[in-house]
C-alpha cells in the first residue's frame, strides 16, 4: 500500500489529480492524505492599528475557510465512492513550506494539478511560485497532472546519462512496478548529428530487467522548443524526468523542457529529486 499526499489550495479542487489517484487505485491499494491550503494569509493583510478596515478581510477569510471545508468534503466523498482509504490534514491555514517538507518525508508521492495549483494568485502561469516552492521542499516524488487527464498507456523516460536521470528512472520503477509493463521509451535529446547515446549498453541492460516493453531513441532537436510537440503525438503518455536538486531547482527547471511541459499541460509529469 502506498501513501499519497493530495495537495490543493482550497479554491481549486483538482479533478485531474483525483482521476490520476483513481487510476492508481485500479491496480493497488492506496492511502491518500488530503492537504488543503487557503491561498492568501488574510491575517497578515490586516493592519493591527487600523481595525475598522479589517472587517472586509475577516469576511474574505471566512469565505475562504468555507470554500476550503467544501473542498475537503468533496475530497472525502470522492474517496469513499472510489473505495480509497483517506484522511484529511487538520491544516486550515495558508501556504506552509515546512509542513510540506515534513508530510512528504513520510509519503511515497505527492499529487498536484498542472493547471489549478494556486492559480488565483498567479493566473495559471505554471510552474508558479507555490509549485516551485513545493518542488523544492518535497522529500518524495511529485506527480504533476493536467486537468484533462487521460489514462496512461505509455511512458517517456527522459535520459541524459546523469546520476539524476537514472535516480528518477529507478525511483519510478520501484514506486510503480505495475506500470513497467507499459510500452516505455527512453529518450535522449541532443542537438548533434551523431546517433550515439551515452552508456547505452548499460541503459539497455537496466531497462531490460525492469521494463517489459522498452526502446531507446535519440531525438535530435532543441528540447525546450520541440519536446512538447513530440509528447503531444504520444497518446496517453506520462513523462518521467530527471531529478532536480533543491538548491538550484528554479534555475534548472526554467532551463529544462519540463518547465514547458508543465506550462502547456501536455501530460502527467513524474518529478523526482535527490534530497
Amino acid at each position: 500500500m502506498k501513501k499519497l499526499l493530495f495537495i490543493c489550495d482550497g479554491d481549486h479542487f483538482s479533478n485531474g489529480s483525483f482521476q490520476f489517484v483513481q487510476f492508481l487505485r485500479e491496480t493497488e491499494h492506496l492511502f491518500v492524505k488530503g492537504l488543503f491550503f487557503t491561498p492568501i494569509d488574510y491575517e497578515q493583510m490586516i493592519p493591527i492599528s487600523f481595525v475598522p478596515v479589517s472587517d472586509p478581510y475577516v469576511k474574505m477569510k471566512e469565505a475562504e475557510q468555507q470554500v476550503l471545508v467544501q473542498s475537503e468534503a468533496h475530497f472525502s466523498s470522492r474517496c469513499k465512492t472510489a473505495n480509497i482509504r483517506f484522511s484529511i490534514h487538520e491544516n486550515k491555514g495558508p501556504w506552509n513550506r515546512p509542513l510540506i517538507a515534513k508530510e512528504s518525508r513520510f509519503s511515497d508521492l505527492i499529487v498536484i494539478s498542472e493547471e489549478l495549483f494556486f492559480t488565483e494568485i498567479f493566473l495559471n502561469d505554471q510552474p508558479n511560485f507555490f509549485m516551485q516552492e513545493l518542488l523544492r521542499a518535497a522529500e518524495c516524488p511529485v506527480m504533476v497532472v493536467p486537468e484533462k487527464f487521460h489514462y496512461t498507456t505509455n511512458l517517456a523516460l527522459a535520459y541524459d546519462s546523469s546520476k539524476n536521470s537514472m535516480f528518477a528512472i529507478r525511483q519510478f520503477a520501484n514506486l510503480f512496478p505495475h506500470l513497467t509493463d507499459l510500452p516505455a521509451k527512453f529518450i535522449y535529446i541532443a542537438q548533434d548529428d551523431s546517433d550515439e547515446i551515452p552508456d547505452r549498453k548499460l541503459l539497455d541492460e537496466y531497462a531490460s530487467l525492469h521494463f517489459d516493453r522498452h526502446g531507446t531513441s535519440k531525438l535530435q532537436f532543441e528540447p525546450k522548443t520541440y519536446t512538447t510537440t513530440w509528447l503531444e503525438e504520444q497518446e496517453g503518455v506520462m513523462l518521467i524526468t530527471g531529478s532536480f536538486s533543491r538548491s538550484g531547482f528554479s534555475e534548472l527547471l526554467n532551463k529544462s523542457f519540463a518547465h514547458r511541459v508543465i506550462r502547456e499541460h501536455t501530460c502527467p509529469v513524474f518529478i523526482a529529486h535527490m534530497v
